[in-house]
């Protein structure tokens, strides 16, 4: 049971999660607890969390910040490009660029595709790039315009994905679309679009007009403002040719930008993982190689992309998470970038950092995504990438999360994804908590945090890792805390006691808010789940796990007192939730 003071009774309605303070006493709403999909009686929840609890200690020190606590969050992206100009595309393009607008990015392949703009699984085209019976170049901007605009409009920036290979270039263009589906082999994805441009000319030609129209269109301001990168993943299926042909290619697609816009932000590789020898032979050949488009020595390099991804496996009947590999490859590419002296202040992106390689596979293995698993998962391994860049001394610009929406699909049918038919995922939530994040960064001291090195090693396999992030701007202090564990089975409740200290307001009043990401809250998985899983819910139906996708504040806020610029803080913390409490003052 939680502690409470003697000869003291708590303020409030009694719920049976109390908030002590230094030495204000306030109440927070009570919350359910989701296991392994299944949604357990509040009342067996509220007597095994409190009975098999384990405390936690955890200190937020505000006097020492760490530095700037940085919006690495804030980049998206998705195989399917089509999919934004639709009805729920539209819809969560729009509530990715309320996060941070004009400063969240969006990443998509396919954008150079041959096609009329059907989307289809891991399929986009725009039908940029063609030729007359005399093999000169049409272009059409149309598509691939509306796809902008929707992103613009929006508060969304694009990271320009040069790529694919359009059919009339391709050396080999046939067979041209896949028809790929979740039972089919990945490597079915490649066809003609993956293979080098038979005149590299023309190749260069049309990323010039690209960026040309571009700039024309938006203006030089809002284009320079974006990342432009050639090509994905071109170490693994996507590029069919050796990695000198890569480094023509990327020579030849910059080149053409930047005669566009000499001040465009250029960078890559976005290779698979770190990349290894691979990725050094790219930066070797971009910091002192020949470029095959210009002929002098170097091709520009504004920042550095690599890609991360977890390995999560079925075992005994449920899913084990393979946080462990995500972070490895999060470490070995810092080590590469940080190995290049000339790379040293290199803003490096992640460009797809997520628990698993391919969001629209499916599969056993794959079945936390709809849950709290993939939430607290991400608050977790974010953590740990600002950790790992601080470890290095890298400057660590963004970690993309490869994950969108699928249009046409099943709700809640097992994709990676931030929204299932227009209803938000619990990991949206998560993202709308970093944003409430900023000014600096805090160390955030627990006794139960899983340490980093144990984490690179065995992933979070014995006991859970309840620790938490803290950023400091102004008058708002907040403090992100979550409890993992690798594997997705019931688990007793963190009973967390936590102390703010060295707040920059010595004494007086100040307002608590708190919101929550767990089976009852900012949850529409469990919240379908109740209504008895509607293939088609009602329009009632659907308005109610809209409002249940949204993150939910808990409770009212309270007023609580500061002393000596400190506050003590206890309470529960579920397995798989994720935690935000905000206190601010004025």
């Amino acid at each position: 049971m939680i502690e409470q003071p003697k000869n003291r009774e708590p303020d409030g309605p009694q719920t049976g999660i109390t908030v002590w303070l230094n030495p204000p006493i306030i109440t927070l709403t009570t919350c359910a607890l989701l296991f392994c999909g299944r949604i357990v009686a509040a009342e067996t929840v509220a007597t095994n969390a409190l009975t098999d609890a384990f405390a936690v200690s955890m200190t937020v020190d505000a006097a020492k910040p760490l530095g700037e606590f940085k919006a690495i969050w804030r980049m998206f992206g998705a195989d399917e490009p089509n999919y934004a100009t639709m009805k729920n595309g539209r819809k969560l393009i729009g509530e990715l660029g309320a996060l941070k607008p004009r400063d969240v990015y969006f990443r998509a392949h396919n954008l150079l595709c041959s096609g009329d703009g059907t989307p289809a699984l891991k399929w986009g085209s725009t039908g940029v790039y063609s030729e007359d019976a005399n093999g000169r170049p049409i272009y059409s901007w149309k598509i691939l315009d509306g796809i902008f605009d929707t992103y613009l409009t929006n508060g969304v920036r694009p990271y320009a994905q040069i790529g694919f290979m359009p059919e009339a270039l391709s050396i080999k263009p046939q067979p041209y679309q896949h028809t790929w589906t979740p039972a089919a082999k990945y490597s079915e994805i490649v066809t003609g679009w993956a293979y080098p441009p038979k005149d590299y000319d023309k190749w260069r030609e049309l990323v010039f007009q690209w960026a040309k129209h571009c700039v024309e269109r938006y203006g030089q301001t809002e284009v320079q403002a974006w990342y432009w990168e050639v090509w994905n993943e071109a170490n693994g299926f996507y590029w069919k040719a050796k990695p000198e042909e890569f480094h023509k290619l990327h020579d030849y697609a910059i080149d053409g930008v930047r005669h566009a816009l000499p001040t465009a932000r250029v960078g890559g590789p976005d290779s698979a993982g770190a990349g290894g020898r691979w990725t050094r032979g790219f930066i070797e050949h971009c910091l002192r190689g020949t470029n095959y488009a210009t002929g002098k020595i170097g091709t520009p390099l504004d920042f550095v992309a690599f890609h991360a991804k977890g390995s999560p496996t079925y075992v005994n009947g449920h899913v084990r998470m393979g946080i462990a590999n995500h972070l490895r490859e999060v470490d070995a590419g810092f080590s590469i970038v940080k190995s290049y002296p000339e790379l040293k202040n290199v803003p490096i992106v992640i460009g797809e950092s997520d628990p698993e390689g391919c969001a629209a596979c499916q599969g056993a293995q794959l079945g936390y995504r709809n849950g709290t698993m993939y939430s607290s998962y991400t608050a977790a391994s974010f953590a740990r990438k600002l950790e790992l860049a601080r470890r290095h001394s890298v400057n660590l610009d963004a970690a993309l999360t490869w994950a969108f929406t699928f249009e046409d699909q099943p709700l809640f049918a097992g994709f990676r994804q931030l929204a299932t038919g227009g209803i938000d995922l619990p990991v949206m939530n998560v993202f709308r908590m970093f944003h409430q994040m900023s000014g600096q960064q805090l160390p955030v001291t627990s006794d139960s945090a899983v340490s980093l090195d144990d984490i690179k090693t065995s992933g979070v396999r014995g006991r859970p890792d309840v620790s938490g992030l803290a950023s400091l701007d102004h008058n708002k202090l907040a403090v992100l805390l979550w409890h993992y564990h690798d594997d997705d089975v019931v688990g007793p409740n963190a009973a967390v006691k936590l102390t703010l200290n060295e707040i920059p307001f010595n004494s007086g009043k100040a307002k608590l808010i708190r919101y929550a990401i767990d089976a009852d809250h900012s949850n529409a998985f469990t919240a379908w789940q109740k209504m008895g899983s509607p293939a088609q819910p009602t329009a009632d139906q659907y308005e109610q796990l809209e409002k249940a996708g949204r993150l939910t504040q808990v409770g009212s806020a309270e007023v609580v007192s500061v002393n000596d610029g400190g506050v003590r803080l206890s309470l529960p913390l579920a397995r798989q939730a994720v935690v935000l409490l905000v206190l601010s003052w004025e």
